[in-house]
């Protein structure tokens, strides 16, 4: 590497840290809140504008940026699977550095599914989805003996499952076998025809068992090890729900099993951890959380951009556990709700923040032109500690509102599964590194078998030019310098790339349907990889012609 590339290297490492030169390059001071992590949109059939049903993520910390796509596995009766820990943070596939087994359950007998590999598995070949987002809960509730981590269960439902379902039936099933271990969780679980919102939660309960008495032996209680307090709410077909990082189940109804699943023993187990009397409403988000209220302002924002004839209140107490769209949401609309960072609204964090400026131009003839600008040198994605001092200057200039869009995201994804497509095609994951208001996306299907160069190294370790996200990280991050003279570069730009890819996308799935019903199955899978590998190098070889021109903005100074 030249000097020029090792200090453009440096530079954008720290930036990429949040400006923290003193911490190591994996610490993300952004990622003080776990509770402010992650971001899911759920997108029920009928509530799209073509009948299809989405889900997505966000991946706002620092966790790995690599992702596979793995193949399918042969097991025989009485083969096992491990468990592990430690996978959220390894450099490449291979990495086992801090991975260690935690245990062992029994494998299925046959083969699993193919599926796409990120931190969150999420997607695999029968159109069964997953988006994430940590949502904490009751600090007392979270049981380290348990053997699964949420990443595991996810990997383990997507290897063996083919419908939300039977997708939340086995995750919960194994969770109250073996013990859940992990945060409190949100999956949002989607397939061609619903999706669910499930909450898991720990059972390391704050009431323990009265001791026996003298001279008797305690009585064994399958209390006595670790299970799970889980529930899925589906989302109605016409509507869309969000899960920001809070719990949102509100009252269970434990009569409608088409629209809830839980816990073989959630009463009993909340009953005996003191979670709940046994008689009084059963209101899921209280009994797992301290928030005072199941939403914040994403949930807030998405709900009230999508249906703003309900007139919803920030100031409630409750939101609707999801809501009917105004109109039909399309994977353009949720493109956009996931660049979103709430400008020109009550919660536009730089809003006031612009100033007016002399400036002077030399034309051609020579003479000088003197004229006012209004310039907002600052934006959303500032450092935590340029907010601090801008707050220390002037109290409150710099209100912290938690964006959908923010500058500490890994990686990104918005998922749409379609029934009146085969499997190879129907379902695909638009899939961007780094900030999603700065990146473009690419589409990767559920057919796939191969991903572009570079997406199976991680690049929050440290700087490496074979790590895809640093293609668009490091110009992203030069182009926060100055938010307001660089964004006019990078906007066009991603939407459209955007529009070129939906575009395209329904060529290239119309040639692949042909070819699957030709039986040339082989072939058109070829073509989704080859399609994938082709759209992600443009955009990558644009953003990386995008350092000189954004350099060129700073090159002296201003």
């Amino acid at each position: 590497m030249n000097l020029k590339k090792s200090l453009s290297a440096i530079v954008c490492a720290l930036f990429a840290i949040g400006m923290q030169a003193q911490q190591p390059v994996a610490f993300n001071p952004y990622d003080e809140n776990e509770a402010e992590s992650c971001t899911s949109i759920m997108v029920g059939k009928k509530a799209s504008s073509d009948g299809s049903v989405m889900t997505a993520h966000t991946c706002d910390s620092n966790y790995r940026t690599w992702l596979t796509m793995e193949k399918r596995k042969k097991y025989q009766a009485g083969d096992t699977q491990p468990i592990y820990t430690g996978a959220l943070h390894t450099e490449e596939p291979h990495d086992i550095r801090g991975k260690v087994e935690k245990g062992r359950i029994p494998a299925i007998d046959g083969e699993t599914f193919a599926f796409l590999n990120v931190a969150y598995p999420c997607l695999n070949e029968k159109q069964l989805a997953m988006g994430e987002t940590t949502t904490v809960g009751k600090r007392s509730l979270k049981d380290t003996n348990g053997l699964f981590l949420i990443e595991e269960l996810e990997r383990i439902a997507l290897e063996r499952c083919s419908t939300a379902r039977d997708a939340i039936r086995l995750i919960g099933a194994l969770a109250e076998e073996y013990g859940y271990g992990d945060n409190g969780e949100c999956l949002t679980i989607a397939d061609k025809n619903e999706v669910w919102h499930f909450e898991i939660y720990g059972t390391n309960f704050e009431k323990k068992d009265a001791p026996a008495e003298k001279g008797k032996k305690k009585k064994p209680s399958k209390f006595d090890k670790p299970g799970a307090l889980w529930v899925a709410q589906r989302i109605p077909d016409d509507h869309v729900g969000v899960s920001a990082n809070i719990p949102r189940i509100g009252v269970v109804d434990f009569n409608d099993p088409d629209n809830f699943m839980y816990a073989s023993d959630l009463k009993e187990r909340t009953i005996h951890m003191g979670l709940w009397d046994g008689t009084s409403e059963f209101k899921f988000y209280k009994m797992v959380s301290d928030e005072a209220k199941p939403f914040s302002v994403r949930e807030y924002f998405i709900f009230n951009t999508l249906a703003p004839s309900l007139g919803l209140k920030y100031d409630a107490d409750e939101l609707p556990f999801s809501v009917k769209p105004d109109k039909k949401v399309t994977p353009e609309d949720m493109f956009a709700l996931y660049r979103q960072t709430y400008d020109g609204t009550e919660f536009d964090q730089v809003q006031g923040m612009d100033v007016v400026v002399d400036r002077r131009v030399r034309q051609h003839n020579g003479e000088y032109i003197n004229f006012k600008d209004t310039v907002c040198p600052v934006s959303t994605f500032m450092p935590n500690d340029l907010r601090a001092l801008f707050n220390q200057i002037k109290p409150g200039v710099a209100p912290r509102f938690r964006t959908i869009a923010v500058i500490q995201c890994s990686y990104s994804h918005i998922i749409q599964l379609r029934d009146w497509l085969p499997d190879e095609i129907g379902g695909v994951a638009y899939f961007a590194f780094d900030n999603p208001a700065q990146t473009p996306r690419s589409p990767i299907y559920c057919g796939s078998t191969e991903l572009p160069k570079g997406f199976d190294v991680c690049g929050q370790h440290r700087y490496r030019e074979d790590a895809a996200v640093w293609s668009y990280r490091e110009s992203n991050r030069i182009a926060t310098i100055n938010w307001d003279k660089t964004r006019h570069l990078l906007e066009p730009k991603v939407l459209d790339y955007e529009k070129i890819m939906m575009e395209e996308c329904k060529k290239v799935e119309a040639e692949a349907n042909e070819l699957i019903k030709a039986g040339k199955k082989d072939e058109a899978i070829a073509m989704l990889n080859e399609f994938t590998r082709r759209f992600e190098a443009s955009t990558r070889s644009t953003w990386e012609e995008l350092k000189a021109d954004l350099w060129s903005i700073f090159a002296r100074g201003m």
